[in-house]
């Protein structure tokens, strides 16, 4: 049986889209730390129209983070389909990874969204707070489900009462090498 196409945000404010936003649950990935927590990623709009991207997760008290820039997959579609493009190494930015970043829902307020890809590996659920009330979170995971995710893979992602702004930046191991090797 085909997949159906995904149904994709049309007509994403982007400027209202920017700012921080905490990861509730996501898809595990080699990407990711497995033990991380207060996950979030914040968005900046550059003057060029592309989007500043830092993504952050805490492990063991120590801040990991990845910055990259996104921008629209098709410059002349409304669709939100956008492309992310971070550098391996970061410090060294030679080899250029870029993935799929498609907005499959936003409430009108922009407080919550889910994210995903077309070949539907990949799944997020962000929210401007750090906590999200259930009723809402089940709504998601119905968009998910309806557009053909496994949503049984979910992982809902540690956020602290308080998260932190900042703590010491984790120097035994960059968050990109130990993805890798799946730590």
């Amino acid at each position: 049986m085909a997949t159906k196409e995904m149904q994709v945000v049309k007509g994403l404010d982007v400027e209202r889209y920017m700012g921080r936003w905490y990861e509730i649950a996501s898809f595990p990935s080699r990407f990711q730390p497995k033990n991380g927590a207060d996950t979030r990623a914040t968005y900046t709009l550059n003057p060029d129209g592309t989007i500043h991207v830092l993504n952050e997760t805490f492990t063991d008290g120590k801040r990991g983070s990845i910055e990259g820039t996104a921008f629209k997959a098709d410059a002349n579609s409304d669709e939100a389909k956008l492309k992310v493009r971070f550098y391996v190494p970061p410090f060294l930015p030679i080899i250029p990874v870029t993935g799929d970043y498609w907005v499959l829902y936003i409430d009108d307020d922009y407080q919550y969204a889910l994210i995903g890809q077309p070949t539907r590996r990949f799944l997020w659920i962000l929210s401007r707070q750090p906590r999200l009330d259930e009723e809402t979170y089940n709504q998601l995971l119905e968009k998910a489900k309806q557009e053909g995710y496994d949503v049984s893979k979910l992982h809902k992602t540690p956020q602290s009462e308080t998260p932190p702004e900042d703590a010491p930046k984790d120097t035994k191991g960059i968050w990109w090498i130990k993805s890798i090797f799946g730590k």
